[in-house]
């Protein structure tokens, strides 16, 4: 499942990469997807809304299996 997340987060980058940011995959348990964001993500106030919105919306999408994203 690890390397599902990791496919699936690569369509993912680009957006956050253009706006300076990007996330970091830390693990995986149990359906439990495990993020680290990092460069302007780390600190932007919309970080929350945009793993629950974005990326946890595109995993879920493209990983039936995935419950849910977690930043870490």
């Amino acid at each position: 499942m690890r390397e599902q997340v990791e496919k699936s987060l690569q369509k993912i980058r680009p957006m956050l990469q253009a706006d300076g940011g990007d996330v970091e995959l830390v693990d995986v348990v149990d359906g439990i997807v495990k993020l680290r964001l990092q460069g302007a993500c780390a600190g932007c106030p919309g970080a929350q809304m945009t793993l629950k919105m974005g990326v946890e919306r595109q995993l879920k999408q493209d990983i039936p299996e995935v419950k849910a994203v977690e930043a870490v």
